[in-house]
């Protein structure tokens, strides 16, 4: 047994011997992380210091002026579960992302799949260009693009009326504005997510296209059959990605584009924290709602990745 122990620490030593030698050789690359990494400490780490405000009670407001902050323990967060428009922010942010998650990654899968069958290089690289040159435009800019073609007598509703439909208050009623933020959503990053679907494209083996023809496959059999399948494991991998972030479903769009009249489809989780904190300045039920959004997202990302290993797909780690 003892022998067995030693033999162990001298396999661990050896290890750790050769991961310090690995690490003396490649000290240049060493040295260019460092920067990295001081900047996740930084920026990443350090900050979760602030985590603690959840367990404070900011809401004795002469304490709190005196600089004293007493520990509440849970009683942020049994507050928070109380709330009938925590609940309402959860169903916005799920529901937001969830439409977000559908149309942005079919749209993408299926513009990067026409843009592959394009023969005409220049004619391709156009539209590569107009579909993801709106990913540099700033929200602020979208949103006031949105605003006026939905507007009352924009010409979303100037073409129901063309079309002897009544025009539609796309902008003051709740229950449009799930579907304006995914539709707003698609059209400023369909192109830029269809870059890592055109790249796993390439790296498809052309013979398996030409294997297919032998075989009698058209052109949308071998779509079906070689394209698609060729992406499967990049499909998969931004998808438990994508997952992972099913608790954020934005804060800029529907800050701005939100009003008095859709506030109960507009508010998210990121939204309820600003509200909290900066108006009225709870930090602790800010901070608690952050921390659950937080949790609740890891949750979201092993689990997803939990599963894909399960059913023997590509995983993350």
């Amino acid at each position: 047994m003892t022998s067995m122990t030693q033999n162990n620490k001298h396999h661990i030593h050896q290890e750790n011997k050769g991961f310090f030698a690995r690490l003396a050789s490649q000290w240049q690359l060493a040295l260019m992380s460092v920067p990295i990494f001081l900047y996740v400490i930084l920026f990443n780490y350090v900050p979760m210091w602030g985590w603690t405000n959840a367990f404070k009670d900011y809401g004795n407001r002469k304490l709190v002026a005196r600089g004293i902050t007493p520990w509440n323990g849970l009683e942020n967060f049994k507050w928070l579960f109380s709330r009938p428009d925590f609940y309402q922010a959860i169903r916005n942010t799920l529901a937001m992302s969830l439409i977000n998650l559908v149309f942005g990654t079919v749209a993408a899968i299926v513009l990067a799949v026409l843009l592959n069958e394009v023969r005409q290089r220049a004619f391709k690289r156009t539209v590569q260009t107009v579909t993801y040159l709106p990913h540099f435009l700033s929200m602020v800019i979208i949103v006031a693009m949105a605003q006026n073609i939905f507007a009352s007598n924009g010409p979303v509703n100037d073409l129901l009326k063309l079309l002897g439909l009544q025009p539609v208050f796309w902008l003051g009623e709740g229950k449009h504005f799930w579907w304006l933020v995914g539709i707003i959503n698609v059209w400023k990053e369909v192109g830029w997510g269809t870059i890592i679907y055109i790249s796993a494209m390439t790296s498809i083996d052309p013979s398996l296209y030409e294997a297919a023809g032998i075989d009698g496959a058209g052109r949308f059999q071998k779509i079906l059959h070689v394209t698609l399948p060729g992406i499967k494991s990049t499909f998969v991998i931004l998808l438990i990605m994508n997952i992972g972030h099913l608790m954020e479903a934005g804060f800029e769009i529907q800050y701005l584009l939100g009003n008095g009249l859709t506030a109960d489809y507009s508010r998210t989780i990121d939204i309820f924290v600003l509200e909290y904190g900066t108006q009225q300045m709870d930090f602790g039920v800010a901070t608690a709602a952050g921390i659950f959004k937080s949790v609740v997202a890891i949750i979201l990302l092993v689990g997803a990745n939990f599963i894909s290993k399960k059913l023997g797909e590509d995983t993350l780690v």
